[in-house]
């Protein structure tokens, strides 16, 4: 659900480029207010923010900052590759550090899974992030500005979905989504087994 709700400060920056009449300024503009906005609401919900929402809100910040101080909408159209590449790094990273990697970490307490599951599932997301990141660059650099925009919201909408998707049939082909009959759970941990 997190994901998705990543999608809103997007979506405005998406609506504000229309609204204003396809002014890139504009929306980036409107992208770092809505992201500060954002960022604080989760604030005062949760008390804290996790370490990739700071990250996006520093890079929005940043390149958002650097779009408008030299009027260049490069910075800007640079930012969700550098935030897919950050989290492939930190997700191929997390594969060397510690026992587990981050997703495990982030989905380990809801779903148990094998140690070679989560390693498949983190290297699955690494090359997802790595793609996501490759193909802004080939809209930025290939693409109108306009398409670039729409790209932004339905490309990368449409690309999450897709990963979610494959997970979710990955999962579930090697059997990881059925749900375990109560009584073989009992017999399992008393360290009985069906007779």
């Amino acid at each position: 659900m997190k994901q998705f709700l990543d999608f809103i400060p997007i979506v405005v920056f998406f609506v504000a480029y229309y609204a204003s009449g396809r002014d890139l300024l504009m929306a980036t503009a409107v992208l770092i207010g809505a992201q500060t906005l954002q960022m604080g609401i989760l604030y005062a919900l949760h008390r804290r923010l996790d370490r990739q929402m700071k990250i996006q809100f520093w890079i929005v910040l940043v390149l958002g900052g650097l779009t408008l101080a030299f009027n260049n909408g490069t910075f800007i159209q640079w930012k969700p590759t550098l935030v897919n590449w950050l989290l492939a790094c930190g997700l191929a990273g997390s594969q060397f550090l510690g026992e587990r990697n981050l997703i495990e970490r982030m989905l380990g307490e809801q779903m148990p899974l094998p140690r070679h599951v989560w390693r498949t599932l983190a290297w699955g997301w690494t090359f997802a992030f790595f793609l996501a990141g490759a193909l802004n660059l080939v809209v930025a650099y290939n693409f109108s500005e306009e398409f670039w925009v729409n790209y932004k919201l339905f490309g990368g909408l449409g690309l999450t979905f897709l990963y979610v998707i494959i997970t979710v049939v990955y999962l579930a082909r090697s059997g990881h989504l059925e749900e375990e009959d109560p009584a073989d759970r009992s017999a399992t941990e008393s360290g009985g087994g069906p007779s």
